[in-house]
């Protein structure tokens, strides 16, 4: 079967028909699927049939895989899957994947294991948009930023609301401290486009105070969330959603009343981001050797 992309929004999206991803992939497939997360950002498949060891991989047709996380445990027997459940805490802040390493996921797969009757939609926004939405002069002063990226600071939940639960939780999020300097905008290794690369993990602008970079990356990070810019993916049940990390952000909503919700993920090791200038991005602090490989080639 040739394969059918039908797009879900102007700027980013697209449904994915004609594929199989119970049973390996051609290159066909695999040349058309690239192409189609090139221009759409992020996919949509029907994932019938399709368990731990079938979206590891339908991953790998893109790359190597990287371990779980960093720091937060795998699932059991699968060392390259993360659950992403509700019951061990809820995220909801705009991010792109694990951007405190040096080299992030280039690609992140999501498939529903358990979906709540409503709610618990994936925000996903176009980077790429964004950028070409800022005005000349603020394009221009983004295209000079650097921005420090952590893990350790309490991007879930207010410190006030802190238990017992939820502070070991946060102690192991950050049991490893990391911190990398990535250029505000990054440049794709595939397509060349120019989108921002920030989302909750940046915490500062090298070279300003904390105060100042909190307003410069919340007037930048308004251009990401414009809501033209933004998929809001209505889970339903086996189901698997392909996004390129290097170049969106996602946000999982906290809007099911408690009621159960999990995810599996699956990422595919990704490259060091390079700015405009071909300056590649630093690690300040941490060393994730474990979770994935260094310097990574580029998927062609």
């Amino acid at each position: 079967m040739s394969l059918e992309i039908t797009k879900v929004t102007a700027r980013i999206g697209a449904r994915v028909f004609g594929v199989d991803l119970t049973r390996p992939l051609t290159e066909t497939e695999v040349a058309g699927i690239r192409e189609a997360l090139n221009v759409h950002k992020a996919l949509v498949f029907a994932a019938d049939g399709l368990d731990d060891a079938g979206q590891q991989a339908f991953a790998r047709h893109f790359g190597e895989l990287t371990t779980a996380h960093p720091t937060v445990e795998a699932v059991e027997g699968a060392p390259n899957v993360l659950p992403v459940d509700s019951e061990r805490g809820i995220a909801n802040h705009w991010h792109t994947d694990v951007t405190f390493v040096l080299n992030p996921p280039q690609a992140s797969t999501l498939r529903s294991i358990t979906v709540p009757p409503y709610g618990g939609e994936t925000l996903i926004a176009n980077a790429a948009a964004a950028y070409r939405d800022l005005p000349e002069p603020l394009r221009r002063f983004a295209d000079t930023l650097w921005a420090e990226h952590t893990n350790d600071y309490d991007y879930a939940v207010p410190h006030e609301e802190i238990d017992a639960e939820l502070a070991e939780r946060r102690a192991r999020f950050t049991s490893i401290r990391y911190r990398t300097a990535h250029p505000v905008v990054r440049v794709h290794p595939l397509t060349g486009e120019r989108g921002l690369f920030i989302g909750g993990f940046a915490q500062r602008i090298v070279g300003l105070s904390t105060g100042e970079s909190r307003k410069v990356l919340d007037l930048l990070q308004s251009y990401v969330t414009r809501p033209e810019n933004v998929l809001r993916h209505r889970w339903a049940e086996r189901e698997l959603v392909l996004f390129d990390n290097r170049i969106t952000q996602h946000y999982a909503i906290d809007n099911y009343d408690g009621r159960p919700r999990r995810l599996h993920r699956v990422t595919v090791a990704g490259d060091v981001p390079v700015g405009i200038e071909g300056k590649e991005s630093y690690s300040i602090e941490g060393d994730a050797s474990h979770y994935t490989p260094a310097g990574t080639p580029v998927a062609a």
